[in-house]
């Protein structure tokens, strides 16, 4: 069942079906923060499989908002669009995946080639693992070297994770959190310091 809430994939998937008509379709697919990290997947494929023939690609990210198709020289529309409607339908974003074709010699027709791209993605990211996807932001904060080990547990308690630390006077921390969750952060660093921790609202 699809969840309401948008899902992004815990891990990178590969996947390989059956062969249609003998050519092979692989599935290289993986969570992405940004496009530059989904063509940074699509050029492991490329490095993986040199000798496939068409490595067609979709991604969806979610902040900005970018759904990318490509057909990597497949007929318009038959490779890279069906990809991402697998990607749409299973409400799964800041994902990127790439399927690799090894031509089997046997044409298979627009229609059997949005069934064959689409299917493999299908096939390989229905029952993966994912994690509800959540809109991330940054918080900077300052405290003094005494609460930090109370920083660094409560961070990861609430989910965070540590981007930065700058050891001054005192340290400056930027963490990366979800949004849902600055306020509980916030509360809980200020009331585990007695107000001692300072933070950046600029």
């Amino acid at each position: 069942m699809v969840s309401d809430r948008p899902r992004t994939l815990l891990q990178r998937v590969e996947y390989e079906g059956e062969p249609i008509k003998s050519s092979r379709f692989i599935v290289l697919a993986g969570p992405v923060e940004s496009e530059s990290a989904a063509q940074d997947l699509l050029a492991q494929a490329r490095a993986l499989r040199p000798d496939a023939g068409h490595h067609c690609s979709a991604w969806r990210l979610s902040v900005p908002a970018i759904d990318r198709a490509n057909d990597d020289g497949e007929p318009g529309g038959s490779a890279g669009r069906p990809m991402l409607a697998q990607l749409t339908g299973l409400n799964l974003v800041n994902v990127a995946a790439i399927v690799s074709r090894y031509w089997g010699g046997t044409k298979l027709g627009v229609g059997g080639l949005m069934r064959a791209y689409g299917g493999a993605v299908g096939a390989a990211l229905g029952d993966a693992p994912t994690v509800p996807w959540r809109l991330l932001t940054e918080v900077t904060f300052d405290h003094g070297y005494p609460e930090a080990d109370l920083v660094e547990r409560l961070v990861a308690h609430h989910g965070g994770r540590l981007i930065n630390s700058d050891f001054g006077a005192r340290v400056v921390r930027i963490v990366s959190v979800a949004a849902e969750d600055v306020p509980a952060l916030e509360a809980a660093l200020g009331d585990a310091s007695s107000g001692r921790i300072t933070f950046d609202r600029k």
